[in-house]
């Protein structure tokens, strides 16, 4: 097996990458990925070197750059070095690292493993979190209006409701309902 391909044991190897982790960590959980299978060329390093050398402020100084760039070197060995050397440089380097990964290769950086495991953990828990505030405000309005035709109709509606959100939950509710109703 060649060292340079990314094998899904290499990548099941890495930290889970959360949302809260540091650029630093993200970066290395995504070396393999970014340095197996000639997923950047010659160039696309190129222009991210010569990027974090002009950005303010410079991540990487002019004899940095000269060295990353040195074509006598290969391109996975100079890539492995210049994501080394980012991870003991900081935070702020790493970051600047995936913006000019973002800018010169948007689509290899939206591939990363770590964009796609932030973006799946992300789509649910904001759907269930934006779904438990509306039917929270939605059954609080409902409750909280004395007017009984409002009454019927939260009670029609947790009526036909057990499959989401629960028999049990539903029976209270129903009890409440009928107890406000009676007051």
């Amino acid at each position: 097996m060649n060292s340079h391909n990314f094998t899904v044991s290499q990548f099941l190897s890495q930290p889970f990458v959360h949302s809260n982790q540091s650029y630093c960590h993200r970066l290395q959980h995504d070396m393999y990925f970014l340095t197996s299978n000639s997923r950047l060329n010659e160039q696309v390093v190129d222009k991210i070197i010569l990027q974090l050398n002009r950005v303010y402020p410079q991540i990487l100084t002019n004899a940095e750059a000269e060295k990353f760039r040195n074509p006598k070197a290969s391109l996975h060995t100079r890539l492995s070095d210049l994501i080394k050397h980012l991870q003991k440089k900081g935070d702020r380097h790493c970051q600047e690292f995936y913006r000019a990964l973002q800018i010169n290769a948007e689509q290899l950086y939206n591939d990363l493993p770590s964009r796609k495991i932030l973006s799946k953990l992300i789509c649910p828990v904001f759907f269930l979190a934006c779904f438990s505030v509306v039917a929270g405000v939605a059954l609080c309005w409902y409750c909280s209006n004395s007017d009984t035709k409002v009454i019927g109709r939260a009670r029609r509606i947790l009526g036909f409701s057990p499959i989401i959100i629960g028999r049990h939950v539903r029976n209270i509710c129903m009890l409440y309902l009928e107890d406000i109703s009676r007051n």
